[in-house]
């Protein structure tokens, strides 16, 4: 078990962006729910590693999971007000 803060929340992959030039790695949109509506997409480079080191990418409509964690020092505790 991490030591970090963290959340995880789903997501879907919306689309596969093509590389628009050989030096520009491939991207892959993910719409995360539970994100306010001008921020819920992210792209990140389409490439993952498989924990046997194989590497591959999304697909578009991908059900993925997307997690944010923080160090103890980054966070703060949650006030009693909510």
């Amino acid at each position: 078990m991490s030591s970090k803060a963290n959340v995880t929340l789903p997501g879907t992959v919306e689309k596969v962006l093509k590389s628009p030039t050989s030096g520009v790695p491939e991207k892959a949109q993910i719409a995360v729910e539970g994100g306010e509506d001008l921020y819920r997409e992210i792209r990140i480079e389409n490439k993952l590693t498989h924990k046997n080191g194989d590497e591959v990418r999304l697909k578009e409509g991908a059900e993925v999971d997307v997690t944010i964690e923080a160090d103890k020092s980054a966070t703060q505790p949650k006030s009693a007000r909510g």
